[in-house]
């Protein structure tokens, strides 16, 4: 199969430290490639993956500011044009400017929805799903779509044999993800207060609103054991990861997948967390980790975790969240797409 893939045009594939949907990206152009399909990736201009790729620019776009949407249309009109040159079979859309264009550049398309469907999302892929398949990432996002027919429901993956597992010994707590109140920043720090237990905040700090949120609900909680440490990628995420005693991860919105769990996984790394969005899809509760409401229980399942088999937690990577399980999936939904067959709403 001759497969298309655009992603956004605001960072590169992969992404050097964050970037949720670049690693996707790049995790599946990766994996079609080596299970021997061809694949084209459009993507910015400093991107690494290696596999075939155009360009609509030599960089990225610096900024997703007020000229966002002429950055994005230039970028999804360049690459269809190219798709269409290369002759894709079909192409895989992670952008959202695309899939409106997408029925007049002559090639089958599907888009993936990375964000919530309950919000303003929710009606422009409720618009596009009648010519556009949409993909859901978790069972819980595809629940909130509400009349918009899901083409599949495919959950993430990581390259598993690739990644080294860690023996937690660094011994302390881990928080990797956004500088967001979403993201519950502020409470894994007093839930490793409140376990006497150290705790690492590895985070992006630059947008004025991660400045405002860190300096008000954050900082004032650093020091006793809870640090700061910026944001990381490359060897020195990899390394931060391994050395945890546990992944905290007390989210508080309906996160429609949570790629950073499942990165901890394949290392062998418990996850601890709210029950929120995917959260009880990709955390077996007392076996790969712990789910638990207040902060009480989470300090408790902090002190708990290190009493987890981290094999349960690797094994558990490998057989639900691999690149070749999330390939396959992706395989079989681009055939059916193909074939005709209509769209179904997901259970």
């Amino acid at each position: 199969m001759r497969i298309g893939i655009i992603a956004p045009p605001w960072l590169p594939v992969p992404p050097p430290a964050y970037g949720g949907i670049e690693v996707v990206v790049d995790h599946l152009a990766r994996g079609l490639q080596h299970h021997g399909h061809d694949v084209l990736l459009h993507a910015t201009g400093d991107s690494t993956c290696p596999v075939p790729m155009t360009a609509a620019r030599a960089e990225a776009a610096s900024t997703v500011g007020p000229g966002a949407p002429a950055a994005e249309l230039h970028h999804v009109v360049h690459g269809y044009a190219e798709m269409r040159r290369w002759g894709a079979d079909i192409v895989h859309d992670h952008t959202l400017a695309g899939p409106l264009y997408a029925a007049q550049a002559g090639v089958a398309a599907v888009t993936t929805n990375h964000g919530p469907f309950a919000s303003e999302l929710g009606c422009f892929y409720r618009a596009i799903a009648p010519r556009v398949p949409v993909f859901a990432i978790s069972h819980h996002q595809a629940s909130t779509a509400r009349d918009t027919p899901i083409a599949a429901v495919i959950h993430h993956g990581v390259d598993v044999d690739g990644i080294a597992p860690g023996d937690g010994d660094g011994g302390y707590a881990l928080f990797l993800g956004r500088m967001s109140p979403d993201k519950g920043v502020d409470t894994a720090a007093r839930v490793a207060r409140a376990a006497g237990v150290p705790l690492r905040i590895a985070s992006r700090l630059a947008e004025p609103a991660e400045h405002e949120y860190f300096e008000r609900a954050v900082e004032p909680l650093l020091g006793g054991g809870v640090s700061f440490v910026g944001e990381v990628g490359g060897r020195a995420k990899a390394e931060l990861i391994a050395g945890a005693s546990c992944l905290l991860n007390p989210i508080a919105w309906p996160e429609p997948f949570g790629m950073v769990m499942v990165e901890a996984l394949a290392r062998g790394v418990p996850v601890v967390a709210t029950p929120c969005g995917s959260v009880p899809e990709l955390v077996d509760d007392g076996v790969t980790g712990f789910i638990r409401s207040t902060v009480e229980g989470l300090a408790d399942a902090v002190r708990a975790a290190p009493s987890l088999d981290r094999r349960d937690c690797r094994r558990a990577a490998a057989e639900r969240f691999s690149t070749a399980r999330m390939v396959a999936d992706h395989l079989d939904a681009y055939t059916r797409v193909l074939a005709g067959r209509q769209p179904v709403r997901a259970a």
